[in-house]
């Protein structure tokens, strides 16, 4: 704390210093959480054991504005309760930069924004902060935004490398895609909202020991969503193409939520999703797989995680089927999602025989409670019922009968403090 109060002393001096009506503002995060894991993200074995932890994520953000320009600083330590470095008790992550950027209005309708930020868009399944994750996910990028009355158009670029190297590196870059160039538009025609995306990413990888080459992938679509009454629906529709490690890509994403109020605490959600993937008899070095990128994935495809967080990239694709039951009282906030899943490719079980595409039905529940303003206490749990052919996916030998997962968090949003 004595760290804090002597930087926010600091900056309350400099923004006394100037002659424009300067802003500053700090708040902080504090967000314990504890998993029970028995089957979180694949079929757990037999002889395996579930197993428990406590991370939590400490966050200090400082925001300051000044005429056109604003400036966010977001340090970060994520840890598990119990990891220390060595002998001391110094964690093993320390603290690490989440946002460091500057942002600069040239007029009304422009702006840039250059540094770590968070780049974020629609209902997130591109691009997300992934706030589940005690990390998150933020991009070294400049994005150039364009947004007069109901028209919105950003610009981003970003190129990534381990260190200042003097020369071309002779090993592979793969902390993260090594190049991105996207474009994003919105715009609004009455009760309609419109997106377009076109993404270029590219990725380093080494088509022999001593030749390293960039693949690029194109992801592009729509995202449109519309709201009348007690109705709102939206639809998300992505095509990617372009090459992977060297192999063509073609692959392609739907999505559709239909939603309707009932009452004024309760609404109901149908949703369908359907990701392409690659038969697993197919032997041609095609990439059919689509890949969601940078999206918040853990708020898709069920909350245990068995899709596309981390894993499940570069196989058979997915259908989920789910309808969400939300239903939201004072200060209580409770949520039932029910997902049915279907590999909409061929697997083959050990003989080259095709399985059933059921792959299994997760049901989670969570409830959210508003201590206060500035303090929510959340829970969850997780219920997997996993067939053979997922566990032929995830390739589990001996699966246990039994996969759930259960969580409880509290997260602490206090303001420090704030000057005008």
């Amino acid at each position: 704390m004595k760290l804090i109060k002597k930087i926010s002393l600091l900056l309350i001096v400099m923004t006394g210093l100037g002659t424009y009506a300067q802003e500053f503002e700090a708040n902080l995060q504090l967000r314990p959480r504890f998993e029970y894991r028995n089957g979180y993200k694949s079929p757990i074995s037999n002889a395996d054991d579930a197993t428990s932890f406590i991370s939590q994520r400490s966050r200090l953000n400082l925001n300051f504005k000044q005429e056109k320009l604003q400036t966010k600083l977001s340090l970060q330590n994520i840890r598990t309760w119990g990891d220390v470095a060595t002998t001391t008790t110094a964690d093993k992550n320390g603290i690490a930069v989440f946002e460091a950027w500057a942002q600069y209005d040239f007029d009304s309708n422009w702006s840039a924004r250059l540094g770590r930020q968070i780049i974020s868009y629609d209902n997130q399944r591109i691009f997300g902060e992934i706030d589940w994750a005690q990390q998150g996910q933020s991009h070294d990028a400049v994005v150039f935004s364009f947004h007069p009355k109901n028209h919105k158009l950003d610009l981003g670029f970003a190129l990534n490398a381990d260190k200042e190297n003097l020369v071309l590196p002779s090993t592979v870059y793969t902390t993260n895609y090594k190049s991105m160039q996207y474009a994003w538009y919105h715009t609004q025609f009455s009760k309609l909202n419109m997106s377009v995306l076109l993404l270029n990413t590219g990725y380093e990888y080494a088509k022999t020991v001593t030749d390293l080459k960039v693949d690029y992938k194109q992801t592009f679509g729509t995202y449109l969503s519309y709201k009348e009454n007690k109705w709102d629906t939206n639809l998300g529709l992505y095509a990617q193409t372009g090459k992977s490690n060297g192999n063509n890509l073609s692959a392609w994403y739907l999505g559709a939520n239909l939603g309707y109020v009932l009452t004024s605490e309760f609404k109901m959600v149908l949703g369908y999703e359907f990701l392409s993937g690659k038969d697993q008899d197919d032997n041609t070095s095609d990439n059919k797989s689509f890949s969601p990128l940078f999206g918040t994935n853990h708020g898709f495809n069920g909350f245990m995680d068995y899709f596309y967080v981390g894993n499940h990239l570069n196989s058979v694709g997915l259908q989920d089927a789910y309808l969400k039951l939300n239903y939201n009282i004072d200060k209580w906030q409770l949520a039932l999602i029910p997902h049915v899943f279907h590999a909409p490719n061929s697997v083959l079980d050990s003989f080259s025989n095709k399985m059933h595409s059921y792959l299994g039905t997760e049901i989670d529940f969570s409830v959210g409670y508003t201590v206060q303003k500035d303090i929510v206490a959340s829970a969850g749990y997780s219920q997997m019922f996993a067939s053979s052919t997922l566990e032929r996916v995830k390739n589990v030998t001996n699966p246990s009968n039994n996969n759930n997962w259960a969580w409880v968090m509290i997260s602490f949003n206090p303001k420090l403090f704030a000057t005008k």
